[in-house]
């Protein structure tokens, strides 16, 4: 048995065909829906990129005990158990967030891995001058990362020097050399759709349109400020890019039907989490209450098991129940410290798994819905305190802990996941802004938008026990339930 991941970042599941999108290019997305079980009703856990994949690791969500940072010496990692039981696991990946501060234990848990440079703000090519960049609209106050990802342009002239293009014909390179082994698990991973949306002319052909202004294709993380012509143009860059996603997932497919290997092989494609493209007048992700357009993801599983294709599944599913499903499906025991499901029983005939599902990130609303309802727990200070990292791995994406970050901090006693470890206890802070946004609660049935929240006391009252057991089950650290109000 072999299995591959492809996972996308900041893939919209409301973009794609088989989720009801008619105007984006995308006729592999389709295909695959045809191949596979389609998940109605998969919700992130922690984010955003780096605690989901730390949640893809351990099978447990994180943000509610820590920000962004990397694996913990505590932390099970499945494709790290994979290795130590016979099942080779390799990763393929150009998501440049492996190699900084706050990355550096995750991809050295796999048996091999081969990383792509030059996504995004990677400082992968230097250059001493400033290059020449274009009036754009974009990320304020990250001129940086900007100049960066402007000076690896320049060594990004055709298609197949795009990272997406190395990352996929490596994972390819991969499957045609270890076609006839068997027990290992790929993981081809590319950063792609991320912003910024950089994609080959071709691929922008596909979305003709008359845009006259700046050039725009990395929204900033904020209010939305630009015009509707603007908005226009930056969706159709995003389109374009998820255009080239498909092409290359595609070739996955291919290669697949080229070797036949849909018999004894899994495929799971996947994504870490959506993104707001000006609905709800907001760029992005992050620092805005998580809608339905960061929260609810799209998924597809094939089972060579069960053989079941071209069906859709209601059951709720999260990025926790990964680990659990490739442990199980190469004969390993689940870790009792994983909180997912192996979802075996669910691709095959829709088992339920879960009444309802937590997600969130550190320092913000804390969110609970049963697919019906999706509840936010705003913080009820402006401060948004209290709140701590627990660690032992002080650092933040890109930078250590400061000094001053660590001149007050204290040990504190073992949670039950941590295996008999103390961790320290660091003051955090969280988004302050945050607390603005109040609460809020959403009937997905009669508001699929989420355009007019919900005033319901007892249906509130109903939500917030559902929110607190979702929290005890994850060991919440007692701050949280003082910073939420409950």
């Amino acid at each position: 048995m072999k299995a591959i991941m492809l996972m996308f970042d900041t893939l919209n599941r409301r973009m794609l065909p088989t989720y009801g999108c008619d105007w984006v290019h995308a006729p592999n997305f389709k295909r695959l829906g045809e191949k596979t079980v389609i998940f109605d009703h998969a919700y992130v856990g922690s984010m955003p990129c780096m605690p989901a994949r730390r949640e893809l690791h351990t099978g447990r969500h994180n943000f509610l005990h820590r920000s962004w940072g990397p694996m913990e010496p505590f932390d099970d990692s499945m494709p790290e158990m994979l290795k130590n039981n016979g099942v080779y696991s390799h990763l393929v990946t150009d998501h440049q967030h492996y190699w900084e501060d706050g990355g550096g234990t995750y991809h050295t848990r796999y048996n091999s891995f081969e990383l792509v440079r030059g996504q995004e703000g990677d400082p992968w090519k230097g250059e001493v001058a400033d290059p020449e960049m274009p009036d754009m609209i974009g990320m304020k106050g990250m001129h940086g990362l900007m100049r960066q990802d402007w000076v690896n342009r320049k060594y990004i002239r055709e298609e197949k020097d795009f990272p997406q293009a190395l990352t996929m014909e490596k994972g390819l390179d991969f499957m045609r050399q270890n076609r006839d082994e068997d027990r290992w698990f790929l993981q081809i991973e590319t950063f792609d759709p991320h912003e910024p949306f950089f994609a080959p002319q071709k691929y922008r052909d596909l979305y003709p349109h008359d845009y006259k202004g700046k050039h725009f294709d990395w929204p900033p993380y904020g209010p939305v400020q630009e015009t509707q012509e603007e908005i226009d143009h930056v969706r159709y860059e995003y389109a374009a890019l998820l255009s080239m996603c498909d092409h290359y997932l595609g070739k996955v497919l291919d290669t697949m039907d080229e070797l036949d290997m849909w018999k004894d092989t899994m495929l799971i494609v996947n994504t870490d989490h959506g993104y707001l493209l000006g609905e709800h007048d907001w760029w992005a992700k992050s620092i805005m209450p998580f809608y339905n357009e960061i929260a609810h993801m799209p998924l597809y599983i094939w089972d060579p098991r069960s053989g079941k294709a071209g069906e859709r599944r209601k059951s709720l599913v999260q990025m926790i129940d990964m680990a659990p499903t490739l442990l199980q499906y190469f004969g390993l025991e689940v870790p009792p410290d994983m909180q997912g499901e192996d979802l075996k029983d669910t691709i095959d005939h829709d088992k339920r798994i879960r009444e309802t599902a937590l997600y969130g990130i550190h320092g913000g609303h804390v969110n609970v819905t049963d697919g019906r309802y999706v509840y936010m727990r705003a913080p009820v200070s402006k401060d948004n305190t209290p709140l701590y990292n627990y660690t032992l791995m002080p650092t933040h994406m890109r930078s250590r802990f400061s000094v001053e970050e660590l001149q007050d901090i204290s040990l504190q006693e073992p949670f039950s996941f941590t295996k008999g470890v103390q961790t320290l206890k660091i003051k955090a802070s969280g988004y302050q802004h945050l607390h603005t946004f109040g609460t809020l609660l959403y009937d997905l049935k009669a508001d699929p938008l989420q355009q007019q929240p919900l005033q319901n006391p007892e249906l509130e009252k109903q939500m917030i026990d559902m929110l607190k057991e979702k929290m005890e089950a994850n060991e919440a650290p007692p701050e949280q339930y003082v910073r939420l109000g409950i």
